[in-house]
């Protein structure tokens, strides 16, 4: 059986693309300096806002790609504007995490008015607090550990994000995701999802807004003879891998023919999340954490905006 493997073709210009992430001038912009100042009034007693809500996302965004404390991150900011001979006050460590906490309810969504082609859905796990896997693993579990439940939905074809949610490990991935992909104003052709995402929610959403859901149903699930809707789209894989002999052959066949393996991408996306920024969250209250994580998925789209790899498949020698 002969063996293929990925050649990359601009490789010169993707590893100019992995230098620019660390280079400070692509995440100083100048129209986020334009802005710095705030120019909102709320009309509310009480002091009214010196910084913008850019200048406080900039500083996060900061935050997040070089891994600072708020404390070092404010050092860190003083110490560029300095060298950039930027004559603008930078906000203190306290109004950054103040800020934080309704940052993500002020900002625009996650989103483009181009289409999607594929879809991809995927979920992780982001620690809050607890041991180490070092400690565990040679000493065992001896206390608590808190994670949060990392959402995301990604365009196959950019590896942009463009939905994101943060919720606790008791919320379901199929309903989760039906929430996000009922908030896209885009127009989407396919939906891709693991078996996690085989709940009546999630297709049905995917359903009444026109989009082909691509997520295998159980090897238990039962053939329910609908005659439209969802469920009748749902019967219609179930026929379908039945029709290329069934069983786990007919499931793997099935996941070749209909492109099921483009999922794999969120897996990819959440790799390249938690090797650039960390697998945990700083931030210890529940708007803060939302904040970071709708942080993280800026960060990662602007990190792709600098270049991807673009490549082919080729068979190896033998």
């Amino acid at each position: 059986m002969q063996s293929c493997r990925y050649r990359i073709k601009n490789w010169p210009e993707y590893n100019k693309a992995l230098i620019n992430r660390g280079n400070i001038i692509f995440w100083v912009e100048t129209e986020a300096l334009k802005r710095w100042s705030s120019s909102s009034h709320s009309c509310k007693p009480g002091r009214p806002e010196v910084y913008s809500c850019e200048a406080i996302l900039l500083m996060l965004i900061l935050r997040e790609t070089f891994r600072l404390t708020l404390r070092s991150l404010e050092g860190f900011v003083t110490s560029v504007f300095s060298l950039m001979q930027i004559a603008l006050k930078v906000p203190c460590y306290t109004q950054v995490s103040r800020r934080a906490k309704s940052l993500h309810k002020k900002i625009p969504k996650i989103n483009s008015k181009k289409g999607i082609k594929h879809l991809v859905f995927d979920s992780t796990g982001l620690k809050v607090f607890g041991e180490g896997e070092w400690k565990v693993r040679m000493h065992g579990k001896g206390k608590r550990r808190t994670w949060r439940k990392f959402h995301i939905g990604i365009d196959a074809d950019t590896q942009e994000i463009v939905a994101f949610d943060l919720t606790t490990n008791s919320y379901g991935d199929a309903e989760t995701a039906a929430a996000l992909l009922s908030s896209i104003d885009r127009k989407v052709g396919n939906v891709l999802g693991d078996g996690a995402y085989d709940g009546a929610a999630f297709r049905r959403v995917a359903y009444d807004i026109g989009a082909n859901c691509i997520v295998p149903p159980p090897k238990n699930a039962r053939y329910k003879k609908a005659e439209g809707g969802w469920e009748r789209k749902r019967d219609e894989v179930l026929a379908a891998i039945e029709g290329l002999g069934g069983g786990e052959k007919g499931r793997k066949l099935w996941k070749k023919l209909s492109g099921y393996h483009q999922r794999s991408l969120g897996e990819t996306a959440f790799s390249r999340i938690k090797r650039l920024l960390g697998g945990s969250l700083k931030a210890r209250t529940g708007d803060s954490q939302y904040t970071e994580a709708l942080c993280k998925c800026l960060t990662i789209n602007k990190m792709n905006k600098f270049g991807m790899p673009k490549g082919f498949w080729e068979i190896a020698a033998a």
